[in-house]
């Protein structure tokens, strides 16, 4: 059988509601529902913590949850319903401490496994522990890794990645904004991200000779605002796919292997 040579990637911009759960896997589940069937994708990536939303583990203890929780449960189904590979996250329940922040690989209804983000710093420290493995992830014709938001500030996972041999890495990310929300300039949080993405994951693309793709949370929740943002820098380190602005909604991307 012939190796896939090209691969369509779903890069989604999504509002996830903090302890919505129920909420976000349904939304999820329309994402989904779209970027396989309609648009063939065969990686629909979301968010860090879309499940769950961004929340603080003390405020809303009932949406720290674990690996057996019905929504991961559900999220591996559609995965199998939609012939497809779903990279989501969650905050997950930690036995010895405080929890991690989950990004887990579902493909053909199948659990392939989940990275624990890595780089916790700039006052998550106080409500999250940091994982200590990089897996890599396999679908058939496609190697790949994934990293987590503030992951973007440490060139090494990058690094660690290439040379197990990723072919791209899966950035998703929820950097909330600061600032009121009434008086919210969503231009410039957008520019914001939009150039620190630039500025550090097009040069790691460049330096390690890997695709790098984007998916981050947009759009208001609760208490707190997010960027939205999709962006696929290739190889050479160009910025060759992108959103326009901040609104929520799924960036369609391609690579070829």
């Amino acid at each position: 059988m012939e190796t896939k040579k090209s691969f369509k990637i779903a890069l989604v911009q999504m509002k996830s509601e903090k302890a919505a759960i129920d909420q976000n896997v349904q939304l999820m589940r329309e994402y989904i529902a779209e970027a396989a069937r309609d648009h063939g994708a065969d990686i629909v990536c979301f968010p860090e913590m879309n499940i769950t939303g961004y929340i603080d583990p003390g405020k809303f203890p009932q949406a720290v949850i674990t690996m057996d929780h019905a929504a991961v449960s559900q999220v591996i189904e559609l995965s199998g319903r939609y012939s497809t590979c779903v990279i989501a996250g969650f905050v997950e329940h930690n036995p010895e401490g405080k929890p991690y922040i989950n990004q887990f690989v579902a493909h053909n209804g199948k659990l392939l496994g989940f990275y624990r983000k890595k780089t916790i710093h700039d006052g998550e420290e106080e409500w999250f522990s940091p994982g200590d493995r990089q897996p890599l992830f396999s679908i058939p014709g496609l190697t790949f890794g994934l990293s987590v938001c503030a992951d973007i500030d440490d060139p090494a996972i990058f690094a660690e990645y290439a040379d197990k041999g990723a072919v791209i890495v899966l950035e998703s990310a929820a950097p909330g904004l600061y600032g009121e929300q009434e008086t919210r300039n969503w231009s410039s949080g957008f520019e914001w991200w939009r150039g620190n993405c630039r500025d550090k994951l097009g040069k790691y693309a460049a330096n390690y000779r890997v695709y790098i793709g984007v998916a981050t949370q947009a759009g208001r929740t609760v208490d707190e605002d997010f960027p939205g943002g999709g962006y696929l820098f290739d190889p050479s380190g160009a910025s060759t796919a992108e959103t326009p602005d901040w609104s929520e909604g799924v960036l369609y991307v391609e690579i070829d292997t």
